[in-house]
């Protein structure tokens, strides 16, 4: 094989952002042992400026008419180019956030950012991986960075137990879905890409095989798993209260998206034969997580607990769009997951901001904050309630998007179940912006009383102010323009061989029976 030939089947470009990424990360360590901490003032910026030429290279791959590459071991398609995207946006919210708050703990900088940009580099990879070895080396390098962040906090005994905890229950998920994958791997007949193992399993009549049930329930658990879906949220809680808070902003969004793209790649491709059954299993994730999730977070006193059980709960919303299985379900699981970046990432932005002038989390420690703090009042406020679903910030059209994919699904209980938690969870949003708005003068916390003069030009609080504000700014009016957003999320779908194939089985599936009920 000559180098021309070579150069064609692995096609290279196709991860430029990633190669972009790996570039900021060398260049992070690099400027580190070289400068030092003289470093820390600026590295951030650097780092987020690699991250921004990589979602820049994302754009420009956009429609690609070549998007597989390493001889169909990476798909760069549409649906993948969102969700790298939403992962990179993530982690360039986190290290504004993060600039502050490490500096605080007294731990190095560019070793954070080292290792975030090592576990953004491998959510990249999850969502456009096409190939097993691939999925779970890249699913592996996500996995340990997220260890290794939520630890990162060595001189508190939280973060310590929070990132033990993550590390055996993360560590049992791994093995349970590398089983799962090597039966997959079997029962092809030893292929490891995903159209290959689909067309094994299909040639090889095994629709009805006992382990392709167990390789898809196993699958499904490590996917759950990395989404926060119940029962596979144990770690959730625990880690959130635990772990560095920019760190658990990049879980709840980073992770969470890199998970959803893998299910969608995954389960559309290897488990076409059997939809009906790995459905039947989300549903009932979704059904548990929207329950436990809402219902949960009623009773919580830590404003990080309260947004942990959140997190399960809107998994568990995302997740009618995944059983829909329509244009308009994938679609509507896409702009969700774009506007939940802001909207989540905002919250944690004002939750850090509280804890680093107060040191506490406490919900009744908010009590009265809009005399002290307008800024961070309006940003708590306008993200609790997008995510809440209140007309007419981005939350509510990516909820109504989702239940109206349901709905036009057939799936009508489970989009009424979905309506119900949505009031309960507006409950438990109000209550934290009644206690930062109405309250009197006094009835203010003894912690708001001791609020810190407002500054933004103390070191590291200046990207917070940047990232708060442009949070807020997206989720006050992706809402009312969510226009384009609307047209990015159907492109994304249209514009993906792989779904279009997935839905258009989905209809010839469902034009049979309706031929065949009169007939019975």
């Amino acid at each position: 094989m000559d180098f021309a030939n070579l150069a064609s089947q692995l096609n290279a470009g196709t991860i430029l952002p990633e190669g972009i990424l790996i570039i900021t990360l060398m260049g992070v360590l690099i400027i580190d042992l070289v400068s030092g901490r003289i470093s820390s003032r600026w590295i951030g910026y650097f780092a987020i400026a690699g991250l921004t030429a990589s979602i820049a290279a994302l754009v420009f791959q956009w429609d690609s008419t070549h998007p597989i590459g390493f001889v169909g071991a990476f798909n760069a398609d549409d649906i993948s180019i969102i969700f790298r995207g939403i992962v990179a946006l993530s982690s360039v919210f986190t290290i504004l956030m993060s600039i502050r708050y490490i500096e605080q703990s007294g731990t190095a900088l560019a070793e954070f950012i080292a290792i975030l940009l090592t576990a953004t580099l491998g959510g990249m990879f999850v969502s456009g991986a096409n190939e097993l070895v691939m999925i779970f080396i890249s699913l592996e390098t996500l996995s340990i960075s997220s260890y290794l962040l939520t630890g990162y906090t060595k001189r508190d005994p939280r973060s310590n137990e929070a990132a033990l905890k993550y590390l055996l229950i993360g560590a049992s998920s791994t093995a349970v879905f590398l089983y799962g994958v090597s039966l997959l791997y079997g029962l092809s007949g030893g292929k490891t890409q995903l159209s290959a193992i689909a067309e094994g399993i299909a040639a090889g009549n095994l629709n009805q095989s006992l382990g392709l049930v167990i390789a898809l329930v196993f699958a499904i658990a490590g996917i759950g798993f990395k989404i926060s879906a119940a029962p596979f949220h144990q770690w959730t809680p625990d880690v959130y209260e635990g772990a560095p808070t920019p760190v658990i902003a990049f879980l709840s969004v980073g992770s969470k998206a890199a998970g959803f793209a893998l299910a969608i790649r995954l389960l559309t491709t290897v488990f076409p034969l059997v939809a009906e059954e790995w459905k039947f299993v989300f549903t009932a994730l979704a059904v548990l997580s929207m329950m436990l999730g809402n219902v949960v977070a009623l009773a919580q006193t830590s404003m990080k607990r309260m947004l942990a059980y959140s997190s399960i709960a809107q998994a568990g919303f995302v997740m009618i769009g995944l059983i829909a299985g329509t244009e308009a379900g994938y679609a509507s699981m896409v702009f969700y997951m774009l506007v939940y970046l802001f909207m989540n990432l905002c919250g944690f932005i004002c939750v850090i901001l509280f804890s680093l002038r107060t040191g506490t989390d406490q919900i009744a420690e908010y009590s009265g904050l809009y005399q002290k703090d307008p800024l961070l009042t309006l940003g708590l406020s306008i993200s609790l309630l997008s995510l809440g679903g209140i007309p007419p910030l981005a939350g509510f059209f990516g909820k109504i998007y989702l239940f109206w994919a349901g709905w036009q699904a057939g799936l009508y209980w489970l989009v009424l179940l979905g309506l119900v938690t949505s009031v309960v969870s507006i409950y438990y949003y109000i209550r934290v912006v009644k206690m930062m708005v109405v309250k009197e003068p006094q009835e203010m916390s003894d912690v708001v009383k001791n609020y810190p003069e407002i500054s933004w030009n103390l070191p590291g609080f200046r990207p917070l102010q940047v990232g708060l504000v442009l949070t807020l700014i997206v989720t006050s009016l992706a809402g009312i323009l969510s226009n384009p957003i609307f047209t990015l999320a159907n492109n994304s779908v249209t514009h993906t061989p792989m779904l279009q194939a997935a839905t258009a089985v989905k209809a010839e599936v469902s034009a049979a029976i309706t031929t065949q009920a009169p007939q019975l």
